[in-house]
């Protein structure tokens, strides 16, 4: 009895360890939750997975279970253990050119065991925490050879589209193509011209009934309706074949050489490890659009990515399915289902292996020039002209063009080798590469650098610069970002040499702007970074002088950027400020706009947006647009108002602009941007009845309509994802946003063009002090901005 009842001293020494501070609460234990946006996004990534995963396999001449053993490998082991938590990995089209050499030179069993080989590579590349130095492969590479891979794969399933059979080489399937043409089989191009259509139609469908039918993936509809037709038809066409899984091939031992099945490790490692890390760090971009996801999910460990590769490798090889590897459009598909977790991905591979336990009779309907269509146009969408677009403005097309023919003639590894060695030329060639230029105006002598200035420009620049006659002014500009030791000194000492014999010396960055100025100037000194910033300048204490191994034009060039406008704090000194800006622009800005302005001029501007904003002196629609010359057509007045048509307004300046923006220019979207702290709303609210009838009050009428719209009880207000507005005021101007997009629809011009279905209209929200945008959301009745990040959209084939 007496061990049952506690004594005095242990009811005390309960009492202290309940009292003191540090001591933690017990924790409950946690248990597993399936958040419900997980579960419809696992879903969505699903229905894109299940016939892209076969479609693959086919084009790689792997068995079908292949495709379908990777993908849920890749949801289940890779979503586990990898670092990105929202990217899908499963069998990729980018791996499809290499595991069909595979196969045709080592087998099918071999190729697991490759498989394996490189998913243990990954391990250790992941032990060493090398994932970063992936990232180190130029853009151009890894999109020339993702755009070569994509070439040899719609060529060869071209041949299955047409009814025939794909060669393993792709100048063997170019050769062939005659002959194929010329032996067409009717069935097979009927049920992929019918997919290729689905493919293309479904996602145009426009109206609401459109965004209802394109929760239901493209792919899925494609396959499923060339099915559904083949059968129903009772058309005879090559089908899916699904061996029981009973007699399904594993991993072998490998056989072949051993310099072969090393290169052929090395390859399936090289381009699983690329693609992943690469996807996820375009996952990050996506989720870094989401806040309210990106405190939740974090950014990508790409190490532990690795990771999670490799062990989907070694698990998908030795069960017999194909290399995975992170997929884009899968990734992207998840995150903007919503998914919050790791979870969904997860999920999406338990439903593969259930439609590959219970679906097989369904399965086997599946035509295979549906499937072989659907690959096709993934390997034509790799081609990607936007890619194409960003290394030419980059000035690397040489890269990619190389790398692309690389891979299509000789093979993935050769291509990307031969990629790397031209990327490496073409640096070291612009490093190498420095224009010196001498001329002489109205007695001053004027040497300009472009280029990067090495040792191996110093012979040229000493050449050049003792041409200078003594007692001669001299200009030097500097146009590059590196200046080496023994340039520096050349011109140092030249520079001392020229000044002691009489002459004048002055250095200048590639604006144009002294690189060292006297330490009494009061110019504006303020970092060259700063072309929107409205500055406060402040004279520098003292000189700043050119120094080796930096850029010219950094801390001490003093430049006047175009468009700034520095407030002096005295009225009589706007007219000067206002003089310099523009002599700035024409010093500056003026000559590398010119060649642009000058086609502009000559073909006349083609501007695909209207964009109607308020008058404020903050926004500066170019600079949030990320917009120049030509791109936008815009409107600007107090509080980004649109006056009904046919009302009086004293003013028909918006109107003509609308029409005009519509029916001449052919403008195809219209976008009405607020903004926070606007003072045309703020006086809205405050104005009082009566009084006399200003011209700013007169025109404040047409925002009549979006105060009346606030104050409407059977509305809901207009809204922020994840925040509510700050006050009455900012939720005024995101609620003009919205009514002056039903004014514009009331125009005839407006209706027209969207009956069409050649204009679109959006709202758009400038939150000054965050310097963050918010875009309405699509919708009929949608009244919530959502938060725009620095996202960009996967643009990566599957």
């Amino acid at each position: 009895m007496s061990a049952c009842v506690p004594t005095r001293a242990a009811d005390s020494t309960r009492q202290k360890r309940i009292h003191q501070p540090h001591s933690p609460p017990p924790t409950p234990p946690r248990r597993f939750r399936i958040a419900g946006a997980d579960l419809s996004a696992s879903i969505a990534v699903f229905l894109i997975a299940l016939p892209l995963s076969l479609g693959i396999a086919l084009a790689t001449g792997a068995p079908l279970q292949a495709g379908l053993v990777a993908a849920a490998v890749g949801g289940l082991v890779a979503g586990r253990l990898g670092g990105s938590p929202l990217q899908v990995s499963g069998p990729a089209a980018g791996l499809t050119v290499v595991t069909a050499d595979l196969i045709h030179l080592y087998g099918w069993r071999t190729t697991c065991a490759i498989t394996v080989l490189a998913g243990i590579t990954q391990l250790g590349l992941s032990y060493l925490r090398v994932a970063r130095t992936a990232l180190a492969v130029s853009p151009a590479i890894v999109h020339g050879m993702l755009a070569g891979i994509g070439v040899t794969i719609a060529v060869a399933q071209l041949h299955i589209v047409l009814g025939g059979t794909p060669q393993s080489a792709v100048l063997d399937n170019v050769r062939a193509l005659p002959d194929q043409l010329a032996n067409v089989d009717p069935a097979a191009v009927s049920m992929s011209a019918l997919t290729l259509l689905l493919l293309l139609a479904w996602p145009r469908i426009p109206g609401r009934v459109g965004r209802l039918l394109r929760k239901v993936p493209a792919a899925l509809v494609a396959v499923a309706g060339a099915t559904a037709t083949a059968s129903l038809a009772g058309l005879t066409l090559p089908k899916a074949e699904l061996p029981s899984w009973s007699s399904h091939a594993l991993a072998g031992l490998p056989e072949g050489p051993m310099l072969g099945i090393v290169a052929a490790v090395l390859t399936v490692t090289l381009v699983c490890s690329v693609q992943s890390l690469l996807g996820a760090v375009a996952v990050d971009k996506l989720v870094a659009g989401r806040p309210e996801l990106q405190a939740r999910v974090g950014r990508s460990d790409l190490d532990r990515e690795l990771l999670g590769q490799g062990a989907a490798n070694i698990v998908s090889g030795a069960l017999g399915g194909l290399p995975v590897a992170g997929v884009a459009v899968r990734s992207s598909a998840n995150v903007q289902a919503g998914a919050v977790s790791r979870n969904s991905t997860m999920l999406h591979g338990v439903f593969v292996v259930v439609a590959a336990l219970l679906m097989v009779p369904i399965l086997e309907l599946i035509p295979l020039a549906s499937l072989a269509a659907l690959v096709m146009a993934v390997g034509i969408q790799m081609v990607s002209l936007h890619h194409i677009r960003t290394v030419t403005r980059h000035r690397e097309v040489l890269v990619y063009a190389v790398t692309t023919l690389g891979v299509v003639v000789l093979g993935v590894l050769e291509g990307v080798v031969l990629g790397v060695s031209v990327a490496v030329g073409v640096a070291l060639h612009r490093l190498a590469r420095t224009r010196i230029t001498h001329e002489e105006r109205e007695g001053v002598h004027y040497v300009r650098v472009r280029g990067q200035l090495t040792f191996l420009a110093v012979p040229r620049l000493s050449r050049t610069l003792h041409q200078m006659p003594r007692g001669s002014s001299a200009v030097v500009e500097l146009d590059g970002s590196f200046m080496d030791h023994a340039a520096f000194e050349a011109l140092h000492d030249w520079q001392n040499a020229h000044s002691a014999q009489g002459g004048t010396v002055e250095l200048t960055g590639r604006a144009g702007a002294r690189i060292a100025e006297p330490a009494g100037s009061a110019h504006c000194r303020c970092r060259p970074w700063t072309p929107w910033r409205n500055h406060h300048c402040e004279p520098s204490a003292s000189p700043q002088s050119v120094s080796p191994g930096t850029p010219p034009g950094e801390p001490g060039e003093a430049t006047a950027s175009s468009g700034r406008l520095a407030r002096d704090g005295e009225r009589g000194e706007s007219g000067h400020q206002l003089a310099r800006g523009i002599s700035a622009f024409q010093r500056n800005t003026a000559p590398l706009v010119r060649g642009e302005l000058a086609r502009l001029a000559r073909e006349g501007q083609r501007p695909s947006q209207l964009f109607l904003t308020c008058a404020d002196s903050r926004l500066v629609t170019s600079m949030i647009t990320s917009s120049g010359p030509g791109d936008l057509f815009v409107v600007r007045n107090v509080g980004n108002l649109v006056p009904l048509p046919g009302e009086e307004s004293g003013d028909d300046s918006v109107a003509a602009a609308i029409e005009y923006a519509v029916d001449v220019l052919k403008v195809r979207s219209i976008t009405v941007c607020g903004h926070s702290g606007c003072g045309a709303m703020q006086a809205l609210m405050n104005a009082e009845p009566g009084g006399a009838m200003t011209p700013l009050k007169r025109w404040l009428r047409h925002g009549l309509p979006s105060l009346e719209r606030m104050a409407a009880k059977d509305r809901p207000w207009a809204r922020l994802a994840g925040r509510a507005p700050a006050d009455a005021v900012e939720q005024l101007c995101l609620t003009n946003v919205v009514q002056q997009l039903e004014h514009l629809r009331a125009y005839e011009s407006v209706a027209r063009a969207l009956r069409e279905g050649v204009l679109e209209l959006h709202g758009m929200y400038f939150h000054v002090g965050e310097a963050q945008a918010y875009l309405l959301a699509d919708g009929e009745g949608a009244e919530l901005f959502d938060h725009v990040g620095a996202a960009e959209d996967l643009r990566h084939p599957a």
